[in-house]
């Protein structure tokens, strides 16, 4: 028995490296295929480059937490307008505590530093109050998880433009813009990179090195055996839809410095771009099975197609047709490997 149980661990080990390879070679042959279309120094250049980790970066911290939902067999529909909420609050919270002072020079901010400090917190504080709500209405009330977020996604919307009057927020400090979203750690990398590296390695590393990420695995795999082997599964969900909420927050964050703004329109794909990216990078949409490399490469790989697009001048509407021809195969495959068995 423990024969059969070392071959199938080794076979499933050997299937996960060979999906790390196919998915890293579909971003390998975009990226040289662009290289090779797109004008000279252009494509692969240093600016480039760094455009395409900034626009990949909000959809890199949501897929992050998106990919430890999934495998516990979880779904959060509502991020998009979570963000879209903590946004608008996040703005206010800066612009009340900040002020100006009328002047004929540059605007002046008062406790600037405190201000920023005070919209980080609200920001995170709204998205995780969220995740308490998802939870409990899913934990508590047992409302199915695509029913609950998707109440919470018209809920969390409907408060924002609510709380905005329906208009879209603007009057932020230009330091917070300028030093941050369109600032550079070192003068090199740009903080929205930074920030979303930061987030991935810690999700990550709990995901593949501690209990944590074992227990998320376990009641992904198979919910009731993981209660009978003494895990809380309630508890642990819980803490993944309030760690869902929270991220949602931080992307507000980096969206509000990026542009300025908080933008009611905006974010309205964000849940759907998550899971496509986690399922595309390998993590299965019924639970028990995903890594954090694939959702890498998943996020990346729309954030390569709609940057060669526009470099070549080709309609970006495209891009939602790639990465939904390449879902569907996705997920496909995954139910070949599913009613293969556990072998595969």
């Amino acid at each position: 028995m423990k024969a059969i149980a070392a071959l199938r661990a080794r076979a499933f080990s050997q299937s996960r490296r060979s999906e790390d390879l196919t998915i890293g070679f579909i971003l390998l042959a975009l990226v040289v295929g662009f290289w090779i279309l797109s004008p000279p120094g252009s494509f692969l250049s240093t600016e480039n480059i760094k455009n395409i980790g900034v626009d990949a970066s909000e959809l890199m911290i949501l897929s992050a937490g998106m990919t430890l939902l999934l495998i516990a067999g979880g779904l959060d529909l509502s991020i998009g307008s979570v963000v879209v909420f903590a946004a608008v609050l996040s703005a206010k919270t800066i612009d009340a505590v900040a002020g100006t002072s009328p002047t004929t020079g540059p605007l002046v901010y008062h406790d600037l530093g405190l201000a920023i400090a005070a919209g980080v917190a609200v920001a995170i504080a709204s998205g995780v109050a969220w995740g308490l709500f998802n939870s409990f209405v899913i934990l508590r009330m047992k409302v199915p998880p695509f029913i609950a977020t998707l109440a919470s996604l018209g809920m969390a919307l409907g408060l924002a433009e609510v709380i905005s009057h329906g208009t879209n927020v603007s009057s932020l400090p230009l330091p917070l813009q300028e030093d941050y979203g369109l600032g550079e750690a070192l003068g090199i990398v740009p903080w929205p990179i930074v920030t979303a590296a930061a987030v991935t390695a810690v999700l990550w590393i709990l995901l593949s090195k501690t209990r944590f990420g074992l227990r998320t695995y376990a009641i992904g795999a198979n919910p009731e055996s993981a209660r009978r082997a003494g895990i809380r599964v309630d508890r642990h969900m819980l803490t993944l839809y309030v760690l869902m909420g929270a991220l949602a927050g931080i992307v507000s964050v980096v969206d509000v410095a990026r542009f300025g703004t908080a933008t009611l329109a905006a974010h309205s794909q964000d849940a759907l771009s998550a899971i496509s990216a986690v399922v595309i990078g390998g993590t299965s949409l019924f639970g028990g099975r995903g890594r954090m490399f694939g959702t890498v490469i998943g996020v990346l790989i729309p954030a390569v197609l709609l940057n060669g697009f526009v470099i070549l001048q080709i309609e970006s509407f495209w891009q939602n047709v790639a990465v939904g021809a390449v879902l569907i195969v996705a997920v496909y495959i995954d139910q070949m490997r599913r009613q293969a068995g556990p072998s595969t």
